[in-house]
């Protein structure tokens, strides 16, 4: 394992971060104070609270996952995509370095920047609700796996996209309406019968579900069928991403 590789890419990207502060930090927060004051204040204070919480605190969760999934997906897109559009791509792939390490380094990168994202919107959250964590270590790896799952799925649309449209178009189009629909704003059990079902067909669900039961121990669904979700789909993009560096698709043209 080249650790000095990894080392490189990763600061090269951190570094990248703290460039640009204010879009990728100051931004996502900004955004969520939005999401509390509107949904927080304005609406949470004309709702009954939903499995014995209120609707303000009930909201933080799903609010850290929205974060969270969107910043991971774009940070680990961008971050490949990048060296791909100005053709520095060429030099870590010539390198000796291998393509483990490779994905280790804008991962773990964009990962970094997504859990900062969550926690530092967490904080923000205690300001304004009062936040309680039942399993602080179950939280915490959710998050982190949320973060890296993401990242995973991100590197992968960075490589597969052509253009900045494509590149935005998975996280825009996709990913938001999923999480939307994936009870982050709402319990699901608060459904008809038949939505009920046709919402446990949303991946996003599981992840929603096992991180608010993380803070409130109530969820929608089994914890452990949200584990299982978050690994088999880690396990999914890290295959599709080694059959990706094993093709060289898109990597070598």
């Amino acid at each position: 394992m080249n650790l000095y590789a990894i080392r490189a890419i990763y600061v090269f990207e951190m570094s990248r971060t703290f460039r640009t502060l204010v879009q990728s930090l100051i931004a996502p927060v900004l955004s969520t104070v939005l999401y509390f004051v509107v949904f927080g204040t304005a609406i949470g204070s004309r709702m009954q609270t939903i499995d014995n919480v209120e609707y303000g605190s009930f909201i933080v969760p799903g609010l850290i996952m929205l974060t969270v999934l969107l910043q991971s997906t774009s940070n680990a897109s961008f971050g490949i995509y990048f060296p791909k559009f100005i053709g520095t791509i060429y030099e870590p792939l010539s390198a000796p370095v291998s393509y483990l390490e490779i994905v280790i380094g804008y991962v773990g990168a964009a990962a970094t920047k997504s859990l900062m994202i969550g926690l530092i919107i967490l904080a923000t959250a205690t300001l304004f609700v009062d936040v309680s964590i039942a399993h602080p270590v179950w939280m915490m790896a959710f998050l982190l796996l949320t973060c890296i799952s993401f990242s995973l799925l991100g590197f992968i649309i960075g490589i597969w996209a052509r253009n900045f449209e494509q590149l935005n178009l998975v996280p825009s189009l996709i990913i938001t309406p999923l999480v939307f629909l994936g009870g982050s704003f709402y319990s699901i059990s608060m459904l008809p019968p038949f939505w009920q079902t046709v919402t446990l067909f949303n991946p996003v669900v599981y992840l929603v579900s096992g991180f608010r039961w993380a803070f409130f121990d109530t969820a929608d669904v089994a914890v452990h069928y949200s584990l299982l979700a978050i690994g088999l789909f880690s396990i999914i993009c890290v295959m599709i991403i080694g059959w990706i560096f094993k093709t060289g698709y898109k990597l070598r043209s």
